[in-house]
């Protein structure tokens, strides 16, 4: 098992409150072998963009991080994208969701890196469903993820960067940004997605 928590555990917070945070969600060998994965690929992280496919664009006044879209190509990513494809499908059985698929990058936040608040699903295209971030190291400084109430410019909750904390929220229901780093902060951001299919089409990832 790489999971330290049960299904119990985010699927009664997401039904009363739309999001969860689990403190220690994984094994710290996974955790660690992650973070390992970064550091070999480390220089091939790219500026992250706004929007996807011929949409995509880089504003830097809107967001600062850099992205490595998982490739299969570590057994750590492997092993991560196998746990959450078993919450995907655990959140189908108890919420009849049709969820399609779960896609998902590394994020690097180095000094003064920030994201604005902003949602996660697309516009005209709200096919990501739930949004997922699992924290790989503990910055001593910096790099908060802020969860707006629905709606609103009121806070939810403020979730500082710890190593091994995995959080889930709707993408559509909570806007959320992520403060000036200080210290550098990895992550795995991460979407479960619906088919938003035009005729017939597959809608493609990212």
């Amino acid at each position: 098992m790489n999971t330290l928590f049960s299904p119990d555990v985010y699927l009664d917070a997401i039904k009363t409150h739309g999001y969860v945070v689990i403190p220690n969600a994984l094994i710290n060998e996974l955790v660690e072998s992650l973070m390992t994965d970064c550091h070999r690929i480390n220089p091939h992280f790219s500026l992250a963009g706004i929007g996807r496919l011929n949409d995509l664009k880089i504003d830097k006044t809107i967001r600062k991080d850099k992205t490595y879209w998982f490739d299969g190509s570590s057994q750590a990513q492997l092993t991560y994208q196998a746990l959450m494809e078993s919450i995907k499908t655990t959140f189908n059985r108890q919420f009849f969701m049709g969820l399609f698929d779960y896609e998902c990058h590394y994020a690097k936040y180095t000094n003064g890196d920030f994201y604005k608040k902003h949602l996660d699903a697309f516009k005209g295209r709200s096919n990501r469903v739930f949004t997922t971030v699992l924290y790989l190291n503990t910055p001593e400084q910096g790099g908060e993820l802020v969860i707006y109430k629905p709606k609103s410019n009121h806070i939810e909750i403020i979730i500082k960067p710890t190593a091994g904390t995995l959080v889930m929220f709707e993408s559509e229901r909570f806007a959320h940004e992520v403060l000036p780093a200080i210290n550098e902060r990895y992550s795995i951001a991460g979407w479960f997605r619906k088919n938003a299919s035009i005729s017939g089409v597959i809608d493609p990832p990212r």
